[in-house]
């Protein structure tokens, strides 16, 4: 048998900020800091596109961006939006992102996500399935998804599902308040 010959041959983008959509014009990124499933970075890429965002970055650690399951997983989505490997977060703060970091855990100064405003341009950044988001990482302000039950945490593709629709929501909203007056 005779293997099928190569469609194309890409170049993977890595670390280069300047080359990340710039802040402002309530645009909005996604950043997975060091997540390490596949099937989870897939579909945080698929919801991040579906909700609006202007691009996806993976920090250093993270499952590889164009893994195959990572591609099966983002169904597509991974090639219609910017996608970098290897971008730090202290570099995005750096570059003037304002970056709203996720927490499960009850820590001074969080908000619950659907009170918190995240109308204007922001990176959302998700943390690794284990040990989540580092709270010394250079984050702006923090919100969290309340849950009752005995569920410690939600698995970090669905919470960011349902931050990057709560996003797509509050822009909504702000466009049609801007629009009626």
């Amino acid at each position: 048998m005779t293997p099928q010959p190569n469609i194309a041959v890409v170049r993977i983008p890595r670390g280069r900020t300047d080359s990340v959509p710039l802040h402002g014009d309530g645009r909005w990124i996604l950043v997975a800091d060091r997540v390490a499933d596949p099937g989870n970075l897939g579909t945080m890429i698929r919801s991040a596109v579906a909700a609006g965002a202007s691009a996806v970055l993976t920090t250093p650690g993270s499952v590889d961006l164009y893994s195959p399951k990572v591609v099966r997983a983002a169904a597509g989505s991974l090639f219609s939006v910017p996608c970098m490997t290897d971008v730090t977060l202290s570099d995005l703060a750096a570059g003037g992102w304002e970056l709203v970091g996720t927490s499960s855990h009850d820590m001074p100064g969080t908000m619950v996500y659907d009170e918190a405003d995240l109308s204007q341009s922001c990176a959302l950044v998700m943390g690794n399935e284990s040990a989540g988001l580092d709270p010394s990482a250079p984050v702006s302000r923090w919100v969290t998804i309340p849950h009752t039950g005995p569920v410690e945490s939600l698995n970090v593709a669905m919470a960011c599902t349902v931050l990057c629709f709560e996003l797509a929501r509050q822009r909504k909203h702000h466009r049609q308040s801007r629009a009626a007056k």
